[in-house]
């Protein structure tokens, strides 16, 4: 869609563009209206149609003054429902940006189930896509998590406060010197899979795009542990298990220059409180390196129970190490 969006972008969308897909049959875009104002909504409808595959991709959009009220879930489902009994079609097929929770979520409550990653060639970005086929449940319940979770990461990443005035924030271009000076450091080569040497383009990599990405997919949550300056002092990170997504795993480094002070149990207490409350998290899990201490005791300290040893757990520098793991229980 382009972007400023003017009149005239919709006058030719109304006026040929949709005209034209439906008179050559390549699409079939429909306006969502309001039954008894006639106030439109929405639109919605193929914009594609592969007669070779008999599949089509579906595309929607909702105005702002009609969001919330399930006007693309429900026009999705009218859709979709007509293009199976009416166009005979086998499979329909939708796609979003990476990171647009919303469509996501009108996708999933339509019954789509979200199969995977297309990289896009347009602008290099990732999208989702999913797709329904005829005689899949076009109302599934959804776990009120999902709901949540989906409207949580649609916004911006949110500021943890954390005990001693401490703050977990999003990850900034200024703490790349500190990034690069404290994974440089003999211990946290030693103990965590930082690339080793470790240059400033890595933590540029981590800092700048991986860690944004993981809140963008949904996948969890990279913090910088901030001092009560505003300075970075270390990391922490909670994913979301792909296999169970009420399971989440942490994990951190301590700035050499902070450690001792306290700064990392008070950010895994802000962290872990953060998960079950927010993310309904039912366990999360700690794993260290069979024999680092420091973590084991960090962990420790919030209220991790040791569980065991894990054999050949954790890759490192492409060797395979033995592993320390713990769990906490909301």
């Amino acid at each position: 869609m382009p972007s400023p969006y003017l009149l005239e972008h919709a006058r030719y969308f109304v006026t040929q563009q949709s005209a034209a897909a439906w008179r050559e049959g390549t699409g079939a875009p429909f306006a969502v209206i309001d039954p008894d104002t006639g106030d439109l909504l929405a639109s919605c409808g193929l914009v594609t149609i592969d007669r070779v595959l008999d599949s089509a991709e579906v595309g929607y959009w909702t105005a702002p003054w009609a969001r919330r009220r399930g006007v693309a879930t429900r026009a999705i489902r009218a859709v979709s429902r007509w293009a199976f009994e009416s166009l005979g079609l086998r499979r329909v097929v939708w796609q979003a940006r990476v990171g647009n929770h919303a469509s996501r979520l009108v996708a999933l409550r339509a019954g789509f189930r979200v199969e995977g990653y297309l990289r896009m060639a347009d602008d290099g970005g990732d999208g989702w896509v999913g797709a329904l086929l005829p005689g899949d449940p076009m109302a599934p319940v959804l776990d009120e998590s999902v709901v949540r979770r989906a409207r949580l990461f649609n916004g911006p990443q949110p500021v943890l406060a954390a005990k001693g005035g401490l703050r977990l924030r999003p990850l900034e271009p200024r703490d790349l010197d500190a990034l690069v000076d404290a994974c440089r450091d003999p211990e946290s080569v030693r103990w965590t899979t930082v690339p080793d040497p470790y240059e400033r383009a890595n933590a540029e990599d981590f800092a700048l795009r991986i860690a944004p990405l993981k809140w963008v997919r949904g996948a969890g949550v990279v913090y910088a542990i901030a001092d009560t300056d505003g300075a970075w002092v270390g990391s922490i990170d909670l994913n979301i298990s792909a296999e169970d997504p009420f399971v989440g795993e942490v994990g951190y480094l301590a700035a050499p220059w902070a450690r001792g002070r306290g700064y990392t149990p008070a950010a895994l207490a802000a962290l872990c409180d953060w998960g079950f409350k927010s993310l309904d998290l039912a366990r999360i899990v700690w794993r260290a390196h069979v024999g680092n201490v420091a973590s084991r005791r960090v962990a420790e300290k919030v209220g991790f129970a040791f569980e065991g040893t894990q054999r050949a757990a954790l890759a490192q520098r492409g060797e395979r190490r033995d592993a320390w793991v713990g769990g906490l229980v909301p």
